[in-house]
């Protein structure tokens, strides 16, 4: 039996983040610089959607690329710029044709203009799209989106807009870049790397980790698939007992 017909469909996490991990380990191995590693992770982006929309996730976030990022070689900073102006070009048709919105979170007005141009025009020709939210991580990091919540709430505590004594939970996730989406139920890592490395440090509270040894331009459909499988296999309590949950 294929994976896909395996997944039982009324568990499926209505959100899934992936941490694309292993495109320069991958190139190394192929004796190449490390951006052939990322034109090739293209493809895994690609088959990720794809397996999303089948199986019926409804967002799925990519952790594009870190604030820490930007202290990578100039050179490679400069082809991931053009690779994702590209990128957007050659995809947006196919983002059309599956009826995914794009997203983004970070902050984006750190990207070449080029970049901000070519993401907004992007974002406005999937608004209508309903099937699945893709939002692209780009320039972020979780410290660097609480920091500027924190820094949000407290002008508007100073303002009178909202009390201090009213601040909750619920407040803070109001003023998180990713506000409008659900919480991660699952958190995917490639390459063997066992961090979650500054990535939605509030919104993956309970989300399920799941980390796998693939190499992120190896990543395919069945891959998505198999996390998604181990994730229906777990027991979700949020503090409860398996009593409570069975219950």
């Amino acid at each position: 039996m294929a994976l896909l017909e395996k997944i039982n469909k009324t568990n499926v996490p209505k959100h899934v983040a992936i941490i694309m991990d292993g495109n320069g380990r991958w190139a190394k191995k192929k004796g190449m610089m490390r951006i052939f590693g990322h034109q090739n992770g293209v493809k895994a982006v690609r088959a990720s959607l794809e397996a999303a929309v089948k199986t019926g996730v409804q967002n799925l976030t990519l952790y594009a690329f870190s604030t820490e990022n930007w202290n990578r070689p100039q050179a490679e900073i400069n082809a991931l710029m053009e690779l994702l102006v590209d990128t957007i070009n050659g995809e947006l048709k196919t983002l059309n044709e599956n009826s995914i919105r794009l997203h983004t979170i970070g902050n984006t007005t750190s990207l070449p203009q080029k970049c901000q141009t070519k993401l907004q025009e992007a974002i406005n020709n999937t608004k209508h799209n309903t099937k699945l939210n893709l939002i692209l991580a780009l320039s972020y990091s979780s410290r660097w989106e609480i920091t500027n919540a924190v820094k949000n709430i407290a002008k508007d505590v100073a303002e009178g807009k909202i009390n201090a004594d009213q601040i909750e939970e619920k407040t803070i996730g109001q003023y998180l870049n990713t506000s409008q989406f659900p919480d991660p139920e699952l958190m995917i890592r490639t390459s063997g790397e066992y961090r979650i490395s500054n990535f939605l440090l509030w919104q993956l509270a309970y989300a399920e980790l799941y980390f796998t040894e693939t190499l992120w331009p190896d990543f395919r459909e069945d891959d998505f698939y198999t996390a998604i499988l181990d994730f229906q296999k777990r027991e979700r309590r949020f503090g409860m007992t398996t009593e409570q949950i069975t219950a």
